[in-house]
């Protein structure tokens, strides 16, 4: 499985336009090559390199399979639904690190189920666990001046 972006690739300095240094909108995401038996998808965003522990941007459960990427800037991904994130929003927060670098780690889940419920940014990789058949990461670091 892949995600690739337009915006930036794997490694590279996430570009200011995608944090709260600038316009804090979404990049472009692509993924591709994911199993057969793929049902749905979820999509994440979270920094590790976060004071307080693991800091989630962005979460979305229940992105259809016919859903296979994101344009810049979108707000709701068709079909999926946002779960609150870190900044107590349901939509991208862009990275705002407070010291030195961070990494931020986009990840998309293809699920063998069409659906999940009942999750929240803590219980999220509890519920999909047992429903991962494959996943794929793109890690952008990103440093304030």
């Amino acid at each position: 499985m892949k995600i690739t972006s337009k915006n930036f690739k794997d490694g590279e300095k996430l570009p200011v336009k995608y944090t709260c240094d600038g316009e804090n909108v979404a990049p472009e995401l692509t993924w591709s090559d994911f199993p057969p038996e793929t049902k749905s998808f979820v999509l994440t965003c979270n920094d590790p390199d976060a004071p307080g522990g693991n800091f989630i941007h962005w979460i979305v459960i229940n992105i259809p399979i016919e859903t296979t990427g994101i344009p810049e800037g979108v707000v709701n991904i068709n079909g999926g639904e946002g779960i609150k994130n870190d900044f107590g929003q349901t939509e991208y927060g862009g990275p705002c690190p407070p010291s030195g670098e961070h990494k931020y780690i986009f990840t998309i889940y293809a699920l063998n189920i069409p659906q999940i419920n009942e999750v929240d940014k803590n219980n999220l990789l509890e519920k999909i666990e047992s429903h991962i058949l494959d996943k794929a990461q793109i890690i952008a670091p990103y440093a304030r001046n």
